[in-house]
């Protein structure tokens, strides 16, 4: 059997590695994520579990019995993105999501991208996408990637899909991009553009996409719902922090010493440098 080749999205500079999400009913959540996203429990704890792929950490479940539900206008996760390493895993899970009645809140052709939309339980965001290939892809002479949003041909994905068994996301699976809900978009172009040395590398009214090493995007930031949000209570429900992963030891250590230069507080936690973003979410940035 051939080795799945890694995608695009992991070998960058930096990329996003896993994401931890706070919920209420973590019995119901974490059967959502086994059954309709494939994902497979790797540890379990009275409060929380981690869900992966092949044993590669991706989801952080955890409750808290005085967690409240966070309002739909909070800053914090519009979707976490899981990417399929091909269009043909993309579309087994599609043939597996149609069998199971999994609603759907959208489909979209990006042209950099083919990506499905749904929501868990709890009504945290969920992206299932495939890249097409990066020899592919436009970029406009100020380096910014052509992104679109176009109507995608769910039944012709569907009908590519093989006829066989689906036991769950394939090897080669990961978390592509996380996309935040902020308060302001200048705001947050000056953190993640300026601060971490993310490239802006596409804009649209209200959003932000951020990218390393000429990815489309590892992580996005919309006022769509958020605008003027503050900082997020610690309390609420959805994504409590992530982790931003680094292939470049330079970039990371010019990413902290950015945030000592403003001194914005972090501190070493999990072998990395924990802080929050303007919003209070929390972020890992480690090799």
């Amino acid at each position: 059997m051939s080795k799945t080749p890694i995608s695009y999205a992991l070998t960058r500079p930096a990329y996003v590695d896993r994401s931890h999400l706070v919920v209420e009913d973590l019995p119901l959540v974490s059967g959502f994520y086994q059954k309709m996203l494939g994902l497979k429990v790797i540890e379990k704890s009275p409060s929380g579990e981690v869900l992966g792929v092949d044993g590669v950490p991706l989801l952080t479940l955890t409750t808290d019995g005085e967690a409240r539900r966070a309002p739909r206008n909070a800053a914090g996760l519009f979707h976490t993105a899981f990417l399929m390493p091909n269009r043909t895993e993309l579309s087994r899970w599609l043939r597996h999501a149609a069998q199971n009645n999994v609603m759907l809140d959208g489909a979209s052709d990006h042209l950099v991208s083919e990506a499905i939309y749904l929501s868990d339980p709890e009504g945290n965001g969920i992206e299932v996408y495939a890249d097409r290939p990066h020899e592919e892809w436009k970029f406009h002479p100020d380096g910014m990637v052509q992104i679109a949003t176009l109507q995608l041909d769910l039944q012709g994905l569907y009908d590519s899909a093989p006829n066989d068994r689906w036991d769950g996301l394939t090897t080669g699976s990961a978390i592509g991009h996380i996309h935040l809900q902020v308060g302001d978009i200048p705001q947050a172009d000056t953190f993640y553009r300026d601060v971490l040395g993310l490239k802006l590398m596409a804009k649209y009214p209200g959003a932000s996409f951020f990218g390393s090493g000429s990815y489309h995007h590892h992580l996005a930031a919309n006022i769509w719902n958020s605008r003027g949000a503050g900082t997020r209570d610690e309390r609420m429900t959805g994504l409590s922090d992530y982790t931003l992963r680094f292939n470049d030891t330079a970039a990371l250590d010019k990413a902290v010493s950015k945030l000592d230069e403003l001194e914005i507080k972090t501190e070493k936690r999990d072998g990395g440098i924990f802080l929050r973003d303007p919003w209070g979410i929390g972020l890992t940035l480690t090799t």
